[in-house]
């Protein structure tokens, strides 16, 4: 099991976390579908749980804003920065605007909430005594994350402005596909995807968080059983077998068995 015992480059998606109307009834829903552990932030952490595996931290559950209500239940990727505040200018500079400013989480790190220019929802993490996700890539722990936009030229001039990002770009099917890679590194740990020829106009950009599931077909007869929903059932691709599931509670996730990919990756475009 891969644990990560330091900060995570600048531009890599760092945590995730999802806000629920209820964060104990979503903790038990992903503890018999992933196998996690959850621990109690105690009174000082206004309800937020740390999901874990082995001990490790995996993903956060926590309750809603009082600020934002009506506000849908959902997973949102964190990604890590050096400066929350020196970030949080950069995202206003390249035409998001921020949804809750920069603030510290006690002493365990500094972030801010915010929406690209077509509406997508995401954070930063600077970390300071919370590293992130110590656990990814492995069985019930995230293993990609993607943004699914109807303006891909927009938000890939976005991220790049934001976080600095280079693409590598692909044809999967009818739908342009961007891999992101931020500075510093050299493989790509994310996706953007052009879903404007596939989702209505009333439907908002968002990000996706994947998880690995070792058996897809098994995770799905599991999510249901415990209440969940199928979004997009199982299909097999090049990256994997894999589903999109919505909890309980109405927010949406992925699964994926990265071990069952059927047939090769296209080359990238260019």
């Amino acid at each position: 099991m891969p644990i990560r015992n330091e900060a995570w480059q600048p531009g890599t998606p760092a945590w995730i976390d999802c806000q629920v109307d209820d964060p104990a009834k979503a903790s038990e829903f992903y503890t018999q579908l992933f196998g996690w552990e959850i621990q109690d932030g105690g009174p000082d952490a206004g309800g937020y749980l740390m999901a874990a595996k082995s001990g490790a931290a995996v993903a956060g559950i926590g309750p809603k804003p009082d600020s934002m209500p009506g506000m849908p239940s959902a997973w949102t990727t964190y990604f890590a920065v050096v400066n929350a505040d020196t970030s949080a200018d950069a995202v206003v500079a390249a035409g998001g605007r921020l949804m809750v400013p920069t603030f510290d989480v006690m002493e365990f790190g500094r972030m801010f909430v915010a929406a690209d220019p077509s509406g997508a929802a995401f954070a930063v993490w600077q970390a300071k005594q919370h590293n992130g996700a110590a656990v990814y890539n492995e069985h019930g722990a995230y293993v990609w994350n993607e943004l699914h936009t109807r303006d891909l030229p927009a938000a890939k001039d976005f991220y790049a402005n934001v976080f600095g990002f280079s693409y590598a770009d692909f044809q999967l099917g009818d739908a342009e596909y961007l891999m992101f890679t931020p500075p510093g590194r050299t493989e790509g740990v994310g996706g953007l995807t052009d879903d404007s020829a596939t989702v209505s106009d009333s439907m908002p950009d968002y990000w996706l968080v994947w998880f690995q599931f070792d058996d897809v077909d098994a995770g799905i007869a599991k999510a249901l059983e415990l209440g969940g929903t199928v979004l997009q059932p199982a299909s097999d691709s090049p990256v994997g077998r894999s589903a999109v599931l919505a909890a309980p509670q109405g927010e949406s996730f992925g699964i994926i068995d990265p071990s069952r990919a059927a047939g090769e990756m296209p080359a990238p475009k260019g």
